[in-house]
């Protein structure tokens, strides 16, 4: 089975759960190549100052620096970098210009002859002609249990609304936003768990069910799971205001 990872060059939790996943996939599972696009914390591309500003504004100064801190060594340890995992494992890179669902983006994917996509923290909507291109489909990772908590950011809303409960979704994408037809859930006990702490197992958790929706896949015998659009939520990047309220309720970054 060929695969083509998409996803971005998340500084914090991506490259080791990354390296986790590809030292679990079967044998039978190639990864052929990946997309990986610059990193979109607010769901669009800013500049680098327009993020860190947000994130100042809207989170604080010492979840600032903390994440500050973090980003930087993330620069300076290459274990910390995505980039540097693919090449451990002798992955080419994909190298497209501008929106993913473009005619010659698409024709550089589909040269690669994939069965499978799989987009891991992808940040562009696609479009029919890229879910439709490889012959298995295309995965996403979701952490919640859809279709509650669509959209951004679910560990911090599932945190500030008092849920007991979150998960993990993989679903086959539609052209919607996190609103095909579910592949693989996990529930998982939230207790006393920070964001980062939440964000730290469901990550991994994601990877286990990655690697359980490749192995439906390539047995062709599997049931899938709705995903109600009469159920949902969806949920946008925090406000300061959120902020103030998550912290009110008791709820800890880390």
């Amino acid at each position: 089975m060929r695969i083509i990872f998409i996803t971005q060059d998340d500084p914090f939790y991506l490259a080791k759960n990354l390296q986790y996943l590809l030292r679990k996939l079967p044998p039978y599972a190639q990864v052929v190549g990946t997309i990986v696009a610059d990193v979109s914390p607010f769901g669009k591309r800013e500049t680098f100052t327009e993020k860190a500003k947000k994130t100042y504004d809207i989170f604080g100064l010492p979840f600032f620096l903390r994440y500050g801190l973090k980003y930087v060594s993330s620069k300076l340890r290459k274990e910390n970098r995505v980039k540097y995992v693919l090449e451990q494992h002798r992955i080419p890179l994909i190298h497209l210009e501008g929106n993913i669902n473009k005619k010659e983006n698409l024709a550089k994917i589909a040269a690669y002859q994939p069965d499978l996509l799989i987009s891991i923290a992808g940040n562009q909507l696609f479009k029919r002609p890229l879910i439709d291109l490889a012959p298995k489909g295309c995965l996403n990772l979701h952490t919640a249990l859809l279709p509650k908590y669509r959209g951004l950011m679910p560990s911090f809303w599932v945190l500030k609304n008092g849920e007991k409960y979150t998960g993990v979704s993989v679903f086959f994408v539609d052209e919607g936003i996190d609103s095909g037809p579910i592949l693989v859930q996990k529930t998982v006990e939230i207790g006393n768990r920070s964001q980062a702490e939440l964000i730290e197992y469901t990550k991994q958790l994601g990877m286990d069910c990655i690697v359980e929706c490749i192995e439906k896949i390539q047995a062709g015998n599997y049931q899938l799971i709705a995903n109600d659009p009469a159920r949902m939520t969806y949920f946008s990047f925090p406000t300061r205001a959120d902020v103030k309220a998550f912290r009110a309720a008791g709820k800890r970054f880390y």
